[in-house]
């Protein structure tokens, strides 16, 4: 699976300021902790809670326990000082998310049923329906637990780019077009049938192969950003990039 031709119009690392993202900020609180670098691992923990709930059902958890794993989880994550435990200098939010994790299911989940320290709190809204509806989806024997976690992590990603990019065209009223040409995003470029796509969207052939170039353009501007907001530095969007296509290969 490709989502785009990396040769094409790619942006050489460093070539923009390295921004102040979520995880940047939670990393540069540190051990002090601050409300901004919670709010911002909290912001991230909503975009990525399903590849965690993905890891505790393929461990063996029924969906009711899952569910409350997951949340408790979040419950500690958030709400107490974890961030102290992060290494700065290797500091990729998948991997900080995944090695949590797995502590709080090997360490603390007997002491969180004996005394529940979330309390009626909730701090990620968690649709179960949801949740098991896509877990049903997912391969049944070929794929480890943190293989599916790392999947769904990559899956999650490209989905949250789709969804960004669909809000883009639909704030200037072109949604319809989106929806026309997102396909080209993943398909063989020389069997997209451009002059097909012009026909249906009133547009001729040369104007389609516009749209969809500046289409893929700004979906790898929007995938960057996205990676970006999940690691520490410019050099690890590029190496997460190539990371997050060799897990989708695989």
């Amino acid at each position: 699976m490709s989502a785009f031709n990396e040769n094409e119009d790619s942006v050489p690392p460093g070539a923009r300021e390295f921004a102040t993202t979520r995880w940047t900020i939670v990393l540069k609180a540190g051990r002090s902790d601050t409300t901004q670098a919670r709010d911002a691992l909290a912001k991230l923990c909503r975009v990525y809670w399903y590849p965690l709930y993905a890891y505790v059902r393929r461990q063996g958890h029924g969906p009711h326990d899952a569910q409350d794993l997951t949340q408790e989880f979040f419950a500690r994550l958030i709400g107490k000082n974890y961030l102290g435990d992060v290494d700065r200098e290797k500091g990729r939010f998948r991997s900080f998310l995944l090695a949590s994790l797995k502590h709080f299911l090997a360490n603390e989940w007997d002491k969180a049923k004996a005394v529940k320290r979330g309390g009626d709190q909730t701090f990620v809204s968690l649709n179960s329906e949801s949740a098991e509806t896509r877990y049903s989806l997912e391969p049944a024997d070929t794929l480890s637990a943190d293989k599916i976690f790392e999947r769904r992590w990559a899956l999650t990603l490209l989905e949250q780019v789709l969804a960004r990019l669909r809000e883009e065209y639909s704030a200037t009223g072109k949604a319809a077009l989106f929806d026309r040409l997102k396909d080209c995003l993943t398909g063989d470029r020389s069997s997209l049938p451009y002059a097909e796509l012009g026909s249906k969207a009133g547009m001729s052939e040369g104007a389609v192969k516009v749209a969809v170039h500046r289409l893929r353009r700004r979906y790898r501007d929007l995938l960057r950003e996205e990676i970006a907001n999940t690691v520490g530095n410019e050099q690890e969007v590029e190496e997460e990039l190539r990371y997050l296509f060799a897990v989708l290969a695989g």
